[in-house]
C-alpha cells in the first residue's frame, strides 16, 4: 500500500505535536483532518487561544475537529465519516477504544522516551531530573492502558550534560516527526513487528515512570547532593522551572526564586541553603553535599536574568545584604 494515500487522521495540541504534523504535510501525506484541544481562554484578557496545531492546520488547509468529549456521538460520526486508514496522535489527551480502534491500520502514538522507560506526562522531564545519560522517542500502537502498547520503532539519543528540557524537548521534536513518517511508511508497507513492552523488560530491571509534575515536585530541597539539585533544575528549564523560596534577614520576608541553570562549584563547608555572592558577578548556593553556582533565575514578579544583572537590581534596591539564605 502506497503510505502517500493512506488517510491519516492527526492529533496532537502543543509546538511538540506540529513538527510532526508539518512533516507530514510537506512530505506529501494525505492527512484528512486534524484534532486538536477546544479552544481556551488564556492570558490576562482571557481571550480565546487556539492550540499550536490547530493553527498549523488552519494555515495549511486542513480540517479541524476540536471535540470535547471523544465518546460524544456527534463527533464519533463525524469520525467515522472520515474513513482513516490510519491515526497518529502526539501529545493529546488519552483517547477512548471506540476512537483508537476505528482505521483499518489502528492508531499509534509518538512518546518521547524509549519505552517502556517514562511511561507517563512528563518523560522529558523526569530523564533529566533522574540523571539518565540516554533518551529518545518510541512510536507505539495504542491499547487499552496508557502508554502501554506493542513498540513499532525506537530513536535513541543521549543527552548533554549542560541540556536542558527545552533543550531536549526541540531536538527531539524533530527526530520524533522524522520517526512518525518512518513508522506510516512501515505499517503502509506491511514491514514493521510490533513487539508487546514486556519483551523488552529485562528481568529484574527497574522501569521508571514519569509522572505529572505538582508544584511541590518543582521545589528545590538544598540539603540534596549538589548534582540532584542541578539536574532538577536541568529537568524543569525553562518551564514550569524549579523553584525556592529567598528568606530575608532579620525581617524574615519570603520571596519566591525561580532557578533556571546552576553549575557545579566547589565552596566551604556550610548548612545547605547558605548563600555566598561577591555582589556583583556570582552566587553560590550549599548542597547538602558540595555547591551550585546560579547563572539564570528569576524573583517573582520579575524577568528572568542572569546573576550579574540580578545582583545589580538588588543592590540598587539596597536589599543585598538582606538576603540570608534560601529555605529547604
Amino acid at each position: 500500500m502506497d503510505s502517500k494515500k493512506l488517510r491519516l487522521i492527526f492529533m496532537g495540541t502543543p509546538g511538540f505535536a506540529v513538527e510532526s504534523l508539518k512533516a507530514l504535510v510537506e512530505g506529501g501525506y494525505n492527512v484528512v483532518a486534524v484534532i486538536t484541544a477546544p479552544d481556551k481562554p488564556a492570558g490576562r484578557g482571557q481571550k480565546l487561544a487556539e492550540s499550536a496545531v490547530k493553527t498549523f492546520a488552519v494555515q495549511a488547509g486542513i480540517p479541524v475537529l476540536q471535540p470535547e468529549k471523544l465518546k460524544n456521538p456527534a463527533f464519533l460520526e463525524q469520525l467515522a465519516a472520515l474513513k482513516a486508514d490510519l491515526q497518529i496522535v502526539v501529545a493529546f489527551r488519552m483517547l477512548p477504544e471506540v476512537v483508537w480502534n476505528m482505521p483499518s491500520l489502528g492508531t499509534f502514538n509518538l512518546h518521547a522516551s524509549l519505552l517502556p522507560a517514562y511511561r507517563g506526562a512528563a518523560p522529558l522531564n523526569w530523564a533529566i531530573i533522574n540523571g539518565e545519560k540516554e533518551t529518545g522517542v518510541t512510536t507505539f500502537l495504542l491499547s487499552h492502558e496508557i502508554d502501554t502498547g506493542k513498540v513499532l520503532f525506537k530513536e535513541k539519543t543521549s543527552i548533554g550534560d549542560h541540556e536542558t528540557v527545552g533543550d531536549l524537548h526541540d531536538r527531539l521534536m524533530v527526530t520524533g516527526a522524522q520517526l512518525v513518517t518512518r513508522t506510516v511508511d512501515a505499517l503502509a508497507a506491511g514491514s514493521v513487528n510490533p513487539i508487546p513492552q514486556d519483551e523488552l523488560v529485562k528481568a529484574g530491571a527497574e522501569v521508571r515512570h514519569a509522572p505529572k509534575l505538582f508544584r511541590e515536585t518543582m521545589k528545590i530541597d538544598w540539603t540534596a547532593d549538589a548534582s540532584r539539585v542541578r539536574n532538577l533544575i536541568r529537568g524543569l528549564s525553562p518551564y514550569p522551572g524549579a523553584w525556592t523560596t529567598l528568606v530575608h534577614n532579620p525581617d524574615g520576608r519570603e520571596t519566591e526564586l525561580k532557578i533556571f541553570f546552576a553549575e557545579l562549584t566547589d565552596g566551604p563547608q556550610a548548612t545547605p541553603g547558605t548563600l555566598l555572592s561577591d555582589g556583583k558577578s556570582f552566587i553560590k548556593v550549599a548542597c547538602g553535599l558540595g555547591w551550585l553556582s546560579i547563572t539564570d533565575l528569576q524573583l517573582s514578579g520579575k524577568k528572568r536574568m542572569k546573576t550579574p544583572e540580578f545582583l545589580r537590581g538588588l543592590q540598587n534596591l539596597g536589599e543585598f545584604q538582606s538576603i540570608f539564605y534560601l529555605s529547604l
